[in-house]
């Protein structure tokens, strides 16, 4: 989760104009589509309500950990970025749970497994306690997993979630769907060494309540993860994430899917593995 979760807009300046083709019908019963870059005052409360809750679950994940800044990870001269580019690698053929696992020990492997990881910790299961926990013992070091769940749990509470639209315990209300899905497009190395790195993860994501009278509509930002990993259990693993907005494009004008265009959506596409 997300958690994305996860959402401002990049200032173009002075490059033209916006058109925005609203459609024929309201979406997700009468609530405003978002055109251009503004919204109501209401859609514009909620959304930055919750961005900073979401921050704020990774803020509280990342408490303790700020002796990891002085790795030697950190004292390694940065290598230059390179374009994220097919290899032809083919990507891993294992799972922890729903979570690709058992990523090469190489600085492609460490990519390929943040863009998975930004993807399991923005989805819809990081609102349960229980599929949360999984996927934290999935995609964090081992040490960190107790203090990562406790963190979590402290930010994912019942007001995150009424905040939302949902019920107390994070499950959607009857007739409506949760949307809560992260696309990686694209991961950046920004440090490296044989059994660390830091990976920064471009990504788009959706957030919302798919409903016919929903008052949350789900919504779409853009927001780039950085993560710190460590090789550790044979597998990249995450020390410290941190996430900010943008860069996000200027919108376009297509048309808002109705409600049952979005849940029909959610429910009948999956996701990917990630791999360069």
């Amino acid at each position: 989760m997300s958690l994305g979760d996860e959402q401002g807009y990049t200032d173009y300046g002075d490059t033209g104009h916006t058109r925005t083709r609203l459609p024929e019908g309201d979406p997700y019963g009468g609530a405003p589509r978002r055109g251009g870059r503004r919204s109501s005052s209401r859609s514009l409360v909620t959304v930055v309500g919750v961005v900073v809750l979401l921050i704020a679950a990774i803020a509280f994940a990342n408490r303790g950990d700020d002796a990891s800044s002085d790795t030697p990870t950190n004292k390694q001269p940065q290598p230059k970025a390179a374009p994220t580019a097919p290899t032809g690698t083919k990507p891993v053929q294992t799972k922890t749970g729903t979570i690709p696992s058992g990523f090469p020990h190489t600085q492609q492997g460490a990519e390929s497994a943040a863009a998975n990881y930004a993807v399991a910790l923005g989805s819809a299961e990081m609102f349960y306690r229980s599929s949360r926990d999984l996927i934290l013992q999935a995609v964090i070091t081992p040490s960190g997993v107790s203090s990562s769940e406790a963190a979590f749990d402290k930010a994912y509470t019942s007001a995150f979630s009424k905040s939302l639209g949902l019920n107390e315990d994070g499950t959607a209300p009857k007739g409506y769907t949760f949307v809560s899905r992260t696309s990686p497009i694209g991961t950046k190395v920004t440090e490296a060494t044989t059994d660390a790195a830091t990976v920064e993860v471009w990504c788009s994501g959706l957030l919302g309540l798919a409903g016919d009278k929903s008052t949350n509509p789900v919504t779409n930002s853009w927001f780039t993860i950085t993560m710190k990993l460590e090789w550790a259990a044979n597998d990249w693993k995450i020390i410290t994430h941190s996430q900010k907005e943008g860069p996000a494009p200027v919108p376009g004008d297509d048309r808002a899917a109705d409600a049952n265009e979005m849940s029909k959506a959610v429910n009948e596409y999956g996701g990917f593995t990630y791999a360069r």
